[in-house]
């Protein structure tokens, strides 16, 4: 099959031969390629859910060297299912650093970044609404004051009932596998001499509060998170970004591991690591964009492995 694509006058490369290119190339260099090829085949919709998230190539750490699994954090286009970036965590850093690297090279105009509280930093905020883009990113203690502030003016606003307060209420209640679930959003805006005075937080509009109420096997529990946004007061648009964020657990992160089996390469040599993250999610792209085959991602993987004809129809995607 490699033969249809390149020309091969010693033959098949052999395993040893792919492994040395692979922890050759230049991993900056391969995403940049990979992060342009991205911006030439996928059209941003308008309003579309971006995920910001990380993930830890548990397989590449390697006790002989002292070398640490690496972190990638990558970028998620919800509605379309694209990967369309991601960067690896340095070793002596966090991925308060690596997001903005992420940031810097993709396009995200008119788009909705969420991130976890990992991303509540007023440099990526700033960095995020340079670009013409909307935020909802998660707010825990770790901000201290903020969240005190925040918590403080939901209980305000619920023992009031919001009274002199812009807000706006969403709910959705589901039932599946033995659960029901229920979740209140609420979204309150107008918030900026109070939270916001002195203008420290790019584009701060609003706060949303998630309340799960959870009911499994006759147990109930409570679940209460906070978010900061510069989107304006509309509980269902940010009800459906927090749920497009939650989802690239499934969408992403668990065809990563299940599909491709991401958990359990050992490739750890070099650069190697990263740059087989890196073709993972061209992968991911491709298997998800062939959309003649209604299999999952995993199946479609092995119809690639058997017939040479379906592979080249996927590949031909790219």
């Amino acid at each position: 099959m490699v033969k249809t694509f390149l020309e091969l006058p010693y033959g098949i490369p052999s395993h040893d031969t792919f492994a040395r290119v692979f922890a050759r190339i230049n991993p900056q260099q391969f995403q940049s390629c990979f992060v342009d090829w991205m911006k030439s085949i996928h059209q941003i919709t308008s309003g579309e859910v971006i995920a910001i998230d990380g993930k830890t190539l548990r397989g590449s750490n390697d006790e002989t060297s002292e070398q640490s699994a690496i972190p990638i954090v990558s970028a998620w286009a919800t509605t379309n299912r694209l990967v369309l970036g991601q960067v690896k965590v340095d070793e002596k850093s966090n991925e308060i650093t690596a997001i903005p690297e992420l940031l810097k090279v993709l396009d995200i105009s008119g788009c909705i970044v969420t991130i976890d509280a990992m991303g509540c930093q007023k440099e990526i905020v700033k960095l995020i609404t340079q670009s013409n883009a909307d935020y909802v990113i998660t707010l825990k203690k770790n901000q201290g004051n903020l969240y005190d502030e925040v918590e403080k003016l939901f209980h305000l606003g619920i023992g009031t009932g919001f009274e002199g307060i812009e807000h706006s209420t969403y709910e959705t209640d589901e039932i599946g596998h033995g659960r029901r679930e229920i979740r209140h959003y609420v979204m309150l805006s107008q918030i900026q001499s109070r939270l916001n005075p002195n203008s420290l937080w790019s584009n701060f509009n609003s706060v949303g509060m998630v309340e799960s109420v959870r009911s499994l096997n006759g147990e109930t529990t409570v679940e209460t998170h906070y978010f900061i946004s510069s989107l304006e007061s509309n509980a269902k648009q940010f009800g459906n970004s927090i749920r497009s964020h939650w989802g690239i657990e499934n969408s992403l992160h668990w065809i990563l591991d299940v599909a491709l089996n991401e958990d359990d390469c050992r490739i750890r040599k070099d650069n190697a690591p990263q740059n087989f993250a890196i073709l993972r999610h061209i992968a991911v792209n491709l298997l998800g964009q062939e959309k003649r085959v209604k299999r999952g991602i995993k199946n479609k993987q092995f119809l690639a492995g058997l017939d040479n004809n379906y592979l080249s129809r996927v590949l031909a995607l790219a």
